[in-house]
């Protein structure tokens, strides 16, 4: 019987999962993979009320300290929280019987859908129009969702001169291996009163910056060409591994990362990645499964794999590895304060992101003030209507008024 079953035992509260075979496991959770629409809270809801509530795997006490461990660590908060749930009731097997069968169901779904996506031509259809009306409420959903991130991470006001700092640099084309570490730094300094050192720590952040942008030797550019377009199974996997490392408060903190390697490197287009983003938000899965597309549009279906691999490999890794210890980062008040400051910086590196595909957006559609229409549109429907649907519909709406209203254009 492991610590944390325990403990409840000795509580008195005998919150134990049920004892059950591994298949048996598997197949629970695939049920959840199956039921998850509406996002990570949407689905932590359902995890609470099936496995806390009604089937007692855990307390609620526990499960409480779980989420908060899991909202603080890197990853899609629902996934690691099965992972950890599985092998609290089968061991590391279990975790990892679970936590595949929560992705299972999207990963097939979106590996259909791109295997689809290729094979409709939809440029200059009416499906293309359908699109661009998609396209435009996929901004509108970030735009939501920097808000509701934000309003977790940025809870004080150095939170959010780091966010706005972290934003207003990668404008300036300043690396995110830059800003975040200093991000996480100068706040955790900040927290434990050392105002001199969080000054020196940005001052040496941007004496670093500058230094890569002004004396970067001619052979860096010679490289990131030769790699553009060549999207190498390892460089997806690694690519899927940095995004699933870095993704803080939500899967839409990946969106910059991908962006930047799978856009930036010439394995899409800004208008792919938008459509990637778009089928996943319809799809009963963590938004993150967008990087399936993305492996998929790099390389093919192996691409695929790969990218899905690297992302969701941290999310098991955590619980695998650290079961019985995760809780102790609550207690490391530094290690804390190193991550909001992490995070606060992506939510700046989201909102830039955001600004960048706007602005592609806006020079793709065929009527400016359409697009604004259904963006508007779009934005108010997400704060209205709080839903676990709400994403679905709002994609499904734009795509149909692109359809009535772009048509000949796209």
């Amino acid at each position: 019987m492991t610590a944390g079953i325990m403990a409840d035992a000795a509580a008195g509260r005998e919150a134990v999962p049920p004892n059950q075979s591994y298949l048996q496991l598997f197949v629970r959770f695939l049920k959840f993979g199956l039921l998850a629409w509406g996002g990570p809270v949407a689905q932590i809801a359902m995890l609470r009320r099936e496995l806390v509530s009604e089937e007692r795997w855990i307390s609620s006490e526990r499960f409480n300290k779980l989420l908060a461990v899991m909202q603080v660590l890197p990853g899609p908060e629902a996934h690691e929280i099965c992972v950890h749930l599985g092998i609290r009731a089968k061991g590391r097997l279990g975790g990892v019987l679970a936590g595949l069968g929560f992705m299972l169901p999207g990963f097939l779904l979106m590996f259909a859908l791109s295997w689809l996506y290729f094979r409709v031509d939809i440029v200059g259809t009416s499906l293309g129009a359908a699109f661009l009306g998609v396209q435009a409420a996929v901004i509108a959903l970030i735009v939501r969702a920097v808000h509701r991130i934000g309003e977790h991470i940025l809870v004080d006001r150095w939170l959010w001169a780091i966010a706005a700092a972290c934003g207003l640099a990668a404008f300036g084309g300043v690396a995110f291996w830059v800003t975040l570490p200093a991000a996480g730094l100068v706040y955790a300094l900040l927290v434990l009163n050392h105002r001199a050192l969080a000054l020196l720590a940005t001052a040496a952040a941007m004496g670093l910056a500058a230094a890569i942008a002004w004396w970067a030797p001619p052979t860096a550019k010679l490289v990131e060409a030769a790699l553009q377009g060549q999207a190498s199974l390892p460089l997806i996997f690694v690519s899927g591994l940095k995004a699933g490392l870095l993704t803080f408060g939500g899967a839409y903190t990946a969106i910059p990362f991908v962006r930047n390697d799978a856009v930036g490197r010439g394995w899409m287009t800004d208008g792919q990645f938008l459509d990637g983003l778009a089928l996943s938000g319809v799809l009963p899965a963590p938004l993150i499964i967008f990087a399936t597309f993305v492996g998929y549009v790099a390389g093919g279906p192996l691409g695929a794999v790969a990218m899905t691999v690297g992302v969701f490999l941290p999310a098991f890794a955590f619980s695998l590895i650290f079961y019985d210890r995760l809780e102790a980062v609550l207690e490391i008040k530094q290690l804390h304060a190193f991550l909001d400051g992490v995070a606060a910086g992506v939510v700046g590196l989201i909102a830039a992101t955001t600004v960048d595909l706007a602005l592609v957006t806006a020079a793709r559609v065929p009527s400016l003030a359409v697009g604004v229409s259904i963006f508007a549109s779009a934005l108010a429907f997400l704060y209205v209507w709080k839903n676990k649907l709400n994403v679905v519909v709002a994609i499904v709406a734009a795509g149909l008024a692109g359809w009535l209203l772009f048509r000949g254009g796209a």
